[in-house]
């Protein structure tokens, strides 16, 4: 098993940001929350040149790589070669994960949005995935318009019995951050509990202690 995957197994808290244009603060942002615990940092700025999103991923890149965290790249596997990330996260529209891996190549971790059940079942078996998301478990802002499968898809990817890692994704924050331990992630993406806390380091530290504290990592 290669580091990242190997080390994938321990993360509990991903987070996808923009590029904090508007606040102007990425560096002191993606320091604050990489020391506080986040494990995986995803750039999610829709709509950006390649060379722009490139110019942006080389500050989390470096970030990461003091931190020790991953850097993941969302949709897009010429970009994720071009910076050398650790992840490349597609979702179900995007490239087949084989046309993916040609790109990429063997060593970086590849990851599945589903959300439905049939999704997760294929997510589990296909060769290549690394690890998968179900959700969104309530609706959101960040996918407008998309169906929320709710905790249910939380449940049914915990009654499975698969070894690849998962995370429940969509709506997630410190307030009903127990209901999703409860239905059985043990691994959870965030955004807006972390891009839009008045404190991101704080919120950070309380979403993943609290997150170790109930699964035991």
């Amino acid at each position: 098993m290669s580091m990242p995957r190997a080390l994938l197994s321990d993360a509990r808290l991903y987070l996808c940001t923009d590029a904090r244009r508007r606040q102007g603060d990425l560096p002191a942002f993606l320091d604050a929350v990489l020391s506080s615990g986040v494990d995986i940092v995803q750039l999610r700025d829709k709509g950006m040149e390649a060379a722009e999103e490139l110019e942006h991923l080389a500050v989390f890149a470096e970030a990461c790589r003091r931190h020790g965290s991953f850097l993941a790249v969302n949709d897009r596997a010429d970009v994720a070669h071009a910076i050398g990330s650790d992840v490349l996260h597609l979702g179900q529209g995007d490239l087949p994960v084989p046309a993916a891996r040609a790109v990429i190549g063997e060593d970086v971790v590849v990851g599945r949005s589903t959300h439905a059940e049939s999704e997760v079942d294929a997510a589990v078996a296909e060769p290549g995935v690394d690890y998968f998301c179900t959700g969104p478990c309530w609706p959101t802002p960040t996918k407008p318009g998309r169906h929320a499968p709710g905790l249910d898809l939380v449940r049914y990817a915990a009654s499975l019995d698969q070894r690849r890692p998962w995370f429940a994704i969509g709506g997630i924050d410190a307030g009903n951050l127990d209901e999703v331990l409860d239905a059985g992630a043990r691994r959870v993406v965030v955004v807006r509990a972390i891009t839009e806390a008045t404190d991101p380091a704080a919120a950070t530290a309380e979403l993943a202690e609290r997150i170790r504290a109930r699964t035991g990592a």
